[in-house]
């Protein structure tokens, strides 16, 4: 593969007061929804919102992409993307569950976020094998990624290689399923931000293989 790791800068700031309100109505809200969904179960663990929103508020000002278009793989509340929205990006995000993209939608109303939620699949038509291939070489015991839906990227009317920068919560042992479909479908120079174990996160840049530097 052509991804290259970079080191986020240093960014731990206190949130700001906005973003602050915004995160604690969504544990709120994702609280609400557990209890509400209870035969869920582990099906939605999410990120520490706070360690990914200084991810991107470094990403951001130290200006690490090519264009200011991101894309959430898998977006759950979609609340990556409407943190990437806050710090200056143009930010959608793509889910498998129908419940999430409507609380997506309602929770970006409410806070006037631009954010664009769309139901589907992020693995592009075409990539199915790619991610099949991945999972076999891991010897994955569970696949959870959907490739028979709705063609999200038609629908928001881009392509994967239109995003600047994409976000994704692999589960465990999909890391490098995550990985290769990034390095197959985005474009040269895109960045991938993906939430890890011990609330961590890491940065990789796409880059040709014709290129050594960073």
């Amino acid at each position: 593969m052509a991804l290259v790791e970079l080191q986020l800068p240093e960014t731990r700031q206190p949130l700001p007061c906005d973003v602050a309100s915004f995160l604690a109505d969504v544990d709120a809200r994702i609280d609400c929804f557990m209890r509400s969904h209870p035969t869920w179960g582990s099906g939605f663990v999410p990120s520490n919102f706070e360690t990914v929103y200084h991810a991107l508020q470094a990403i951001s000002e130290s200006n690490l992409t090519t264009g200011r278009h991101l894309c959430e793989w898998g977006s759950g509340f979609g609340v990556v993307a409407m943190l990437a929205e806050m710090v200056g990006f143009r930010s959608c995000g793509i889910e498998i569950d129908q419940d999430l993209v409507d609380e997506a939608r309602d929770l970006a109303g409410e806070f006037a976020l631009e954010a664009e939620f769309i139901h589907g699949s992020f693995i592009p038509r075409g990539s199915e094998s790619c991610a099949e291939e991945a999972y076999a070489d891991n010897d994955a015991g569970v696949v959870w990624l959907v490739t028979e839906t709705d063609d999200a990227y038609e629908e928001l009317g881009l392509e994967p290689d239109d995003f600047d920068i994409v976000f994704a919560y692999p589960w465990p042992g999909e890391e490098d399923v995550i990985d290769r479909l990034f390095d197959r479908c985005a474009s040269d120079g895109a960045l991938l931000l993906t939430y890890g174990q011990c609330n961590s996160v890491r940065l990789q840049r796409k880059r040709s293989k014709r290129l050594r530097s960073v």
